[in-house]
């Protein structure tokens, strides 16, 4: 197999100058470029683009920390930052967690020791303290909001959405409202800041009308009976798919106004209301961050389209 030495003893010039040809440096005359191509073509010579990066401190690849990829909210998120690296030329390396902090914490060392450019944080396992000695030296993104001034993120306003949703079922005379969460083993930021909206714009709510563990379409059949036995007449799910599947087990006649997340097709098949939270925009914006690493806090608007 060719390599840049013998490309320099057919064209006569210096391993220099062949080296600035592959990595296309600025300050080389147009016929000694051609003439260095020409060989590298008849030789079938292929730059090792790994070695080239590695040489520079780079790697061209982002990990992207996940919990699954098989949810509509993390697939969302993922597509926007898809389609950012690729325009880039970067590499995308999925890291799903499945909420294990130990795993977690494993991709944090495998950054640490350059195995990525930097990560993209959709959600975390650990608490946020377990990042920080990272941050200094690392390009690290998260998609979901901190207080922290040296945490740099893209996130969804989950707040005001939350309220906008609860404020909507309050004014169509909803008087039992139910609400479908994640994880109950250990609450998440969302699951915290979605009860406490809850309880602040609806002083009638209760916790015992929440659905945990609610995180699959599938969930949303024992979440319909949940609901039935509560006899909630409002409900705001943490996807599309959950309020689709919950409003398939209610007849026609009784079933309970719904609010969905992120406007998916099925939403707009069964004509149910949802919240857009433009998690694509959210996914190309994190990327960017991270490319351009800079300091921002960046919140991508959201819309309730009532159906």
């Amino acid at each position: 197999m060719a390599n840049i030495r013998d490309i320099a003893k057919l064209t006569g010039y210096s391993v220099t100058t062949i080296s600035r040809v592959i990595n296309n440096h600025p300050y080389v005359a147009e016929e000694k470029r051609q003439q260095v191509l020409q060989v590298m073509a008849e030789l079938d010579y292929k730059p090792n683009r790994t070695a080239q990066n590695l040489s520079k401190g780079r790697t061209r690849n982002v990990g992207v920390i996940v919990p699954f990829v098989d949810h509509p909210f993390y697939n969302q998120l993922l597509k926007g930052i898809m389609r950012a690296a690729f325009a880039h030329q970067y590499k995308i390396t999925l890291l799903p967690t499945n909420y294990d902090e130990e795993l977690e914490r494993s991709y944090l060392e495998e950054l640490a020791a350059k195995s990525f450019d930097g990560l993209i944080v959709t959600t975390r396992a650990n608490h946020m303290d377990v990042f920080l000695p990272y941050l200094e030296k690392n390009n690290i993104v998260f998609c979901e909001a901190s207080e922290l001034e040296e945490v740099r993120y893209v996130a969804i306003d989950l707040a005001e959405s939350l309220k906008e949703c609860i404020l909507y079922l309050k004014k169509q005379g909803v008087k039992r409202l139910g609400l479908t969460l994640g994880r109950s083993k250990r609450l998440s930021g969302n699951s915290i800041l979605t009860i406490a909206q809850s309880k602040k714009y609806f002083p009638d709510f209760n916790t015992d009308n929440i659905f945990w563990d609610c995180i699959h379409a599938e969930d949303g059949f024992q979440a319909a009976e949940f609901f039935q036995k509560q006899k909630v007449d409002g409900i705001i799910t943490n996807g599309d798919e959950v309020a689709a599947m919950i409003l398939a087990q209610y007849p026609p006649d009784a079933q309970p106004l719904i609010i969905g997340r992120e406007n998916l097709l099925v939403s707009q098949l069964l004509h149910f209301s949802t919240v857009d939270h433009q998690l694509k925009q959210c996914g190309k914006a994190a990327f960017q961050l991270f490319y351009d690493e800079k300091k921002a806090h960046i919140t991508i608007p959201h819309q309730l389209i009532i159906r």
